[in-house]
């Protein structure tokens, strides 16, 4: 239930000023000319026809017309809805878990099967192949299905492929169990914030929204805690690792097959309106349900006449505010893998060793670390969603995003910069060997270090660097060199083998750029496009618009997760850093002209927002409304009038 009064107009309100503010007991609007104003003889407010406002003695207007579940003061069930939330947002959890897990086992799975730089990229990057082609076809499922049965199958699918990955024999079932983890998952992306979306009272839709990247951050933790704890287990604990994911799949299961219901708005499109409203009394109680199916019906009805045959893909490029919703959507979600979001879910600790943590124990639990940032900013970004709104959040975010990657950059830049030198060569031991000639020719750590095939062995005495040789790395364990002073994985006192990274004192820097660069991403670009992108499509293009989306962000993510190492090694760990941070400057540039601000508003209401040209569906609220009130000149005076007093509530 919106209401306005005039004590709340600001001095900069472009329609009514402080000093101008409306004396109910002088003014007579004179919209209409059949209402009930309350206590009010010389006020007619007229808002329509028949409708009676009442006794404010405060002077106080509220519109008795229900907008889309988002009547702050509506008795819907508090419980319902939350718990209809959480069980939704495991799915959130599933991917965020795959993330993190796959992140801290790739260390031992990497030793277990000897997979080089290739086939640890192919083998996480096959699982975002998967949620590609998954998120493309989910679309379609769901429209046709419902929302429901979509995440029912991505669940269960999900719950097969980490049973799978857990009993792998090889690498070819590894890789069976990652593309039914990676379908799992790509169905759940697309499907499960339009769930929540479309149960969701408007006013809190996108804090309940946001809750599935909550769940996401939180998976990470809890994978990261998994990694960590099991990591003492020995060589094949990443099996337990990779299985304990189907214990929340499992459990997500069997929550939406036995107690939560269809989205209302989906049943009603189907003409199922009776299920409808027993999920509407379900979720709100009975107050307001009537009105509430009213609203959807129309907005079902507008959307059939103007129904065309053929692809719901090509009816949005032919339609221009869809179009334009298109366009925001898949560009908004390609920045989240284009600013690293992949590289630091899936390499985190293999960019923890690159910083100069040589443990992988160690390692791990600074992941962990790590990842209970990413968990406890996102309530940050929970919190302020609905307060701050979506556009200036998603701004301050990638601000701060591109600005802790140019920190990562420049610590593993002043790491290369004073890289140790290679005093001593060892072509005595080389044993005329190319390979082993190679790793000898290098003179400087860092460039020892970005060769695949070789590895740094040295000395510390009171803490500098002595005695620095390229050797050649055995090429099943990568933790010792094949010949010289680090040939066995046990070394002698004093002795050192870094592998990948260079020994250093500014691995403090990269943690601290990776710790801010997950604050401020999950504050705000983790829940923001998947909630923007739920929320600006019509009804008839919401499960397609989705779909792409997704499908848009599973693309990029393919590509940077299948290039991330090998960009280290063409471009320089801190080259790739600051690629990803000029990627969050045009992104940041594409929030502030072209993202509308979608907060409070009703999903009926946010299809509006994109009528107008490109740069104006940014505008003000007064521009977006005015377009839309002057292209409706069929309108009588009167609804027109009506719209007059309703632009002034909304601003």
């Amino acid at each position: 239930m919106t209401s306005w009064n005039a004590d709340d107009c600001d001095e900069e309100s472009p329609l009514i000023q402080k000093e101008d503010a409306v004396d109910f007991g002088k003014v007579n609007l004179g919209l209409n000319q059949n209402t009930n104003s309350g206590n009010y003889p010389n006020v007619n407010l007229g808002l329509n026809q028949n409708t009676n406002y009442g006794n404010y003695p405060n002077g106080k207007v509220e519109d008795k017309k229900s907008d889309d579940l988002s009547s702050s003061s509506s008795s819907y069930s508090k419980s319902v809805v939350w718990a209809m939330c959480g069980f939704a947002s495991i799915g959130g959890f599933l991917f965020g878990y795959d993330t993190g897990v796959t992140s801290g086992s790739m260390l031992l799975i990497k030793d277990s099967f000897s997979l080089n730089s290739f086939w640890q990229e192919f083998v996480v990057t096959f699982a975002i192949v998967a949620a590609f082609f998954a998120a493309l076809t989910g679309g379609t499922l769901s429209d046709t299905f419902g929302r429901r049965s979509v995440i029912l199958m991505a669940s269960l699918v999900f719950a097969l492929g980490a049973v799978v990955q857990g009993a792998a024999q090889n690498v070819a079932m590894l890789i069976v169990g990652r593309a039914l983890v990676g379908t799992g998952y790509g169905f759940g992306s697309m499907t499960v914030t339009v769930y929540i979306a479309e149960c969701s009272p408007a006013h809190i839709r996108g804090c309940l929204v946001s809750t599935n990247s909550l769940f996401l951050s939180g998976g990470q933790f809890v994978a990261s805690l998994v990694d960590a704890g099991f990591s003492y287990l020995g060589s094949d604990s990443w099996r337990y690792m990779l299985a304990f994911g189907g214990i929340p799949s499992a459990i997500q299961f069997l929550a939406f097959l036995f107690v939560f219901p269809e989205t209302p708005r989906w049943l009603m499109s189907k003409g199922r309106k009776e299920e409808a409203r027993r999920v509407l009394v379900r979720l709100r109680g009975r107050d307001d349900v009537d009105i509430v199916m009213e609203d959807i019906q129309a907005g079902i009805d507008q959307e059939r006449l103007s129904y065309e045959e053929g692809s719901t893909f090509v009816r949005m490029l032919r339609t221009p505010k869809v179009r334009r919703t298109l366009v925001v959507g898949c560009v908004i979600q390609l920045l989240q893998p284009l600013v690293g979001l992949v590289t630091i879910l899936y390499y985190s600790a293999s960019i923890i060793s690159m910083s100069g943590v040589s443990d992988k124990h160690e390692a791990l639990f600074l992941a962990t670390a790590t990842a209970s940032t990413s968990f406890v900013f996102t309530f940050v970004g929970v919190w302020l969603v609905d307060r701050v709104g979506r556009k200036k959040l998603g701004m301050c975010s990638l601000l701060g995003t591109g600005l802790s990657l140019a920190l990562s950059a420049i610590a593993f830049q002043l790491s290369a910069i004073n890289s140790p030198p290679i005093s001593h060569h060892g072509y005595n031991m080389t044993a005329g060997r190319d390979d082993y000639l190679q790793c000898s020719s290098y003179k400087w750590c860092e460039q020892c270090v970005e060769d695949p095939e070789c590895g740094f062995c040295y000395r510390t005495i009171h803490g500098s660097i002595m005695g620095g040789t390229c050797l050649h790395a055995d090429s099943s364990k990568n933790d010792h060199s094949t010949y010289g002073q680090c040939v066995n994985a046990t070394l002698t006192s004093g002795q050192s083998w870094a592998y990948n990274y260079c020994p250093n004192p500014y691995w403090w820097m990269a943690i601290l750029g990776m710790v801010l660069y997950l604050a401020f991403f999950f504050s705000g670009m983790s829940p923001i496009p998947w909630l923007v992108n739920s929320e600006i499509y019509p009804l008839w293009a919401r499960s397609t618009g989705n779909s792409l989306s997704a499908a848009t962000n599973w693309f990029a993510s393919i590509l940077i997760s299948m290039t991330f190492l090998t960009l280290t090694e063409t471009l320089t760990i801190h080259g790739t850093y600051w690629l990803f941070s000029g990627f969050a400057c045009l992104g940041l540039m594409f929030f502030a002209f072209y993202v509308p601000e979608t907060k409070g508003k009703t999903l009926e209401d946010i299809e509006e927002l994109f009528k107008n040209p490109w740069c104006s569906c940014c505008g003000p609220c007064l521009a977006s409304h005015t377009s839309h009130r002057m292209s409706r000149d069929t309108q009588s005076s009167n609804q027109i009038k009506d719209e007059n007093l309703a632009l002034i509530y909304h601003c």
